[in-house]
């Protein structure tokens, strides 16, 4: 059965990771789960990923995220991620293909979800970047993001190394407002229930800001 989230806010507050998904996760081989979601294993103990332009470290012994900071490893207070990966890690099975289906929220098995509250919430983007595609440029590839052939302009974003997440931008003027959309690889949703790639998406447009 897969793991799915609680209920949390958009920015995070106040959540905590359930133990119950933690001693899930540590039943299961670092090994298989490396290979699988292409991270770098640093010891028994540890997952290393790449989450956009940051490393970062899944320690399952203590049951936390890790961000490098000054050339060490600090507890990362960074709930939404944290979460995310953790219901990743707990669900992945295969290595999923990428590049290949590429969809909306709409085209999703549980794409009712997106809807009403649960919108994504990509207004942050639209506020700043929605008449400045050359700004919106070099903030993701700052972040880490890979152009791809889509709208005015648009990014393969890498939250996961093997989690694509594709934002969208049209540019505003005199005649029309500025659209931003965010799309999938439809194997998202064999790792991530809704909530999650919800939760998924917020942090990474937070990176934006």
């Amino acid at each position: 059965m897969s793991i799915k989230p609680i209920k949390y806010e958009s920015d995070g507050s106040h959540l905590l990771v359930a133990d119950q998904y933690w001693a899930s996760l540590q039943e299961r081989d670092q090994r298989i789960l490396a290979t699988l979601a292409d991270f770098n294993p640093l010891d028994s103990e540890r997952l290393q990923f790449q989450f956009l332009n940051e490393i970062r470290c899944v320690d399952f012994s203590k049951r936390c995220l890790l961000e490098r900071i000054d050339d060490r490893w600090v507890v990362s207070d960074d709930p939404l991620l944290t979460l995310a990966t953790v219901i990743y890690l707990n669900n992945i099975r295969a290595v999923y293909p990428m590049g290949q289906d590429i969809v909306g929220t709409k085209d999703l098995k549980e794409g009712h979800f997106f809807a009403g509250p649960h919108e994504l919430r990509l207004d942050p983007i639209l506020t700043r970047y929605g008449y400045d595609l050359a700004g919106f440029k070099r903030m993701a590839e700052t972040r880490g993001g890979h152009p791809v052939d889509m709208a005015d302009v648009a990014y393969r974003m890498l939250p996961y190394p093997r989690v694509p997440l594709y934002y969208l931008l049209w540019r505003g003027d005199e005649e029309f407002e500025p659209t931003v959309k965010v799309l999938f690889d439809r194997s998202i949703e064999e790792t991530l229930p809704a909530d999650a790639i919800w939760g998924l998406v917020s942090r990474v447009t937070m990176a934006f800001r």
